[in-house]
């Protein structure tokens, strides 16, 4: 291993030396994933190479601030989207979030997988570990911003997997604003997808609240899947699998 050997060195100092930059300007390059080593990128600036290892630099390197990114995954149920502690039990949706379950869309991705793309990336929007559907991980303070301060403004569409007969003129209730424990929620959208798939859209309403909107209408809320947050719908986007958000879009 090259890390193991005296004569290698950190690929920062080889780079800086070989390029002719400060060691700061070879980091960045390194970890805005400009550089490779015998042709395979390389993005951290720690790892150790040996002489005879081709380092490069590519073609469009440039020192501007790196770009922080937006992540767009199709959780399976089941999968929390928080990190899970040694011991317990579960599966994380950060666990997904690597190069390997990058999807495989018709849209061309706007850039290449990064280590830097995966670190501190936050969840907006939360949903329940038991659904699934779209889920949105960034880096963007402008998006997590948008996200959280404008969420009650944000339409959210939901696939309702429900049990049992709706009460009359259930649909219409809901149009109205449904009242649950005395307070009347505003009104929401929604139309029978087939005999046990509802579609709601909501605004200022959780999804939390959907189980005992679905009780409300004597239906029994089975499975809850997210399909479109505002501007953005999970699409094509294959289970276990996520795409980058790309500049055109907009929540």
């Amino acid at each position: 291993m090259p890390s193991q050997d005296p004569q290698a060195i950190r690929l920062s100092k080889r780079l800086a030396s070989d390029i002719g930059c400060s060691r700061a300007e070879a980091e960045h390059y390194i970890d805005a994933g400009f550089v490779t080593v015998d042709g395979q990128v390389q993005d951290t600036p720690g790892a150790r190479v040996l002489p005879d290892q081709t380092v490069a630099l590519q073609s469009g390197a440039d020192l501007r601030p790196i770009q922080q990114v937006t992540l767009l995954l199709h959780k399976p149920a089941g999968y929390s989207l928080r990190p899970v502690a040694p011991g317990q039990k579960g599966d994380s949706a950060l666990d997904l979030l690597v190069p390997a379950h990058l999807a495989d869309v018709d849209t061309p991705q706007p850039m290449v997988p990064v280590s830097r793309h995966f670190r501190h990336q936050q969840f907006v929007l939360p949903m329940a570990r038991a659904a699934s559907g779209l889920v949105v991980f960034s880096q963007d303070a402008r998006t997590i911003r948008h996200l959280t301060d404008d969420a009650g403004l944000i339409e959210q569409e939901f696939l309702a997997e429900v049990r049992g007969q709706m009460i009359e003129d259930g649909l219409a209730l809901l149009a109205n604003g449904l009242f649950i424990d005395g307070d009347r929620l505003p009104p929401l959208k929604a139309s029978w997808q087939n005999e046990t798939h509802l579609r709601f859209a909501l605004k200022r309403i959780s999804p939390d609240w959907l189980a005992a909107i679905c009780a409300e209408l004597g239906l029994e809320l089975v499975g809850l899947k997210r399909l479109r947050i505002g501007r953005i719908s999970l699409g094509k986007l294959p289970l276990g699998q996520w795409r980058y958000l790309q500049g055109y879009e907009r929540f």
